[in-house]
């Protein structure tokens, strides 16, 4: 596809309410993803009528000719050798539709797209737990609830929640805690009957602006492991055309990726086996994050005990 021809799709496309662009992002879907596409697809998608449906798929044939072809026989549009997709579909997203389906009917369960199999979760928070930490980040308020951790066991804690984050394993939010006058990481699941508070204002040190650690951003220098049989692999795994894969992480998560990642962090590269595919190039590029003891091989230049400060309690 020409300049030219990209240029007038992306006119064409701006020129249209933002509701039919959802649509027609939809009509792409199908056809990149699944190869065929039909009018009740969009119907069922977007609840609307079959007239309309059928303009949304003559505006897409409109701006985009080339991208599908109807198939008169089964009354299905089938895409064409010639086609370039019309929107950018983000891989995650992407691949959250094809396992888990678009989510249509309320308390239905999802459906997948195409055949396919996820890990199961083995943790997952509680919604009447999630709900109001959700509603306390939106707001901007602070929750009391009661959190047991492995030091302090069961507590009653005033936290001022700011983000969710998922470390593949579990979820935890990222929290001010009034009680130990920091920001903290706490699990869904180690907490009990949150409550929302409305009348307890949340000062300006509590706020996210102030989490020196989330606010943080590292890059970091993945390479193929010097120890790795198969070195042009990696490289084919992670996309990394000039040998090095460059990843901007907050110092507040950048342990956890790096554990879930299974990237050796030691400094002379000294973990062995099949796991370990990476090497932090430059593992000084972790100093002063406080959970970089989770890194596999880290090892903290300041002392010879690791910095735990950032342990989720």
């Amino acid at each position: 596809m020409t300049e030219d021809q990209t240029e007038r799709r992306r006119r064409d496309l701006e020129k249209l309410p933002r509701v039919q662009r959802e649509r027609l992002s939809h009509i792409d879907f199908k056809l990149y993803f699944l190869g065929e596409l039909r009018r009740s697809d969009v119907v069922a998608r977007f609840e609307t009528a079959p007239a309309g449906a059928t303009r949304d798929i003559a505006q897409y044939k409109e701006i985009a000719p080339e991208n599908l072809e109807l198939d008169n026989v089964t009354k299905t549009y089938r895409i064409t050798p010639n086609f370039t997709p019309l929107f950018e579909h983000s891989p995650q997203r992407v691949l959250t539709a094809l396992s888990q389906g678009f989510g249509e009917g309320i308390g239905e369960p999802r459906q997948p797209l195409v055949r396919c199999e996820i890990q199961t979760a083995l943790s997952l928070p509680k919604m009447s737990v999630l709900a109001p930490i959700t509603r306390a980040i939106n707001l901007g308020k602070a929750v009391r609830l009661a959190y047991t951790s492995v030091e302090s066991g069961r507590t009653e804690r005033e936290l001022v929640p700011l983000a969710l984050v998922d470390i593949g394993l579990r979820w935890h939010v990222r929290a001010f805690d009034r009680k130990r006058q920091q920001f903290r990481d706490f699990v869904f699941t180690r907490m009990d009957t949150p409550t929302v508070l409305d009348d307890s204002p949340v000062l300006k040190e509590e706020t996210a602006e102030y989490d020196v650690q989330w606010s943080r951003i590292i890059e970091l220098e993945l390479v193929p492991h010097p120890t790795h049989p198969r070195p042009e692999v990696v490289l084919m795994d992670y996309d990394m055309p000039e040998g090095v894969l460059k990843v901007k992480v907050r110092a507040a998560n950048a342990g956890y990726m790096l554990r879930r990642g299974t990237v050796d962090c030691s400094p002379d590269h000294n973990l062995t086996g099949p796991e370990y595919a990476l090497w932090l190039r430059d593992s000084l590029a972790l100093y002063g994050a406080n959970n970089a003891y989770l890194a596999p091989g880290y090892k903290d230049p300041r002392a010879e005990s690791p910095d735990k400060s950032n342990k989720p309690l």
